[in-house]
């Protein structure tokens, strides 16, 4: 689009659904919202079968899960784990 940004990830405040996001997102949304509270990025990594013993291979999980909870789709808690908003 010319002149205007476009975002990959929209802000939670500014798309209808969450089917406004990437497939990818979609499932690390569904993740943390099936779990019973506050999750690690390894725990998400080792739901999607990534090699959670390879820190590097998280490193782009947990850049993802940072992005969903500065559009407000997740909340990152002070310890590093994130939690679904309601």
């Amino acid at each position: 689009m010319a002149g205007r940004a476009v975002l990959l990830i929209p802000h939670r405040s500014d798309a209808a659904d969450e089917g406004a996001l990437p497939g990818d997102y979609r499932k690390i949304l569904a993740i943390v919202r099936e779990a019973d509270g506050p999750v690690q990025v390894r725990a998400v990594g080792e739901r999607l079968g990534l090699n959670a013993s390879v820190r590097g291979k998280l490193e782009p999980l947990r850049a993802k899960m940072t992005k969903l909870a500065d559009r407000d789709w997740l909340h990152k808690r002070p310890d590093g784990k994130f939690t679904a908003r309601s």
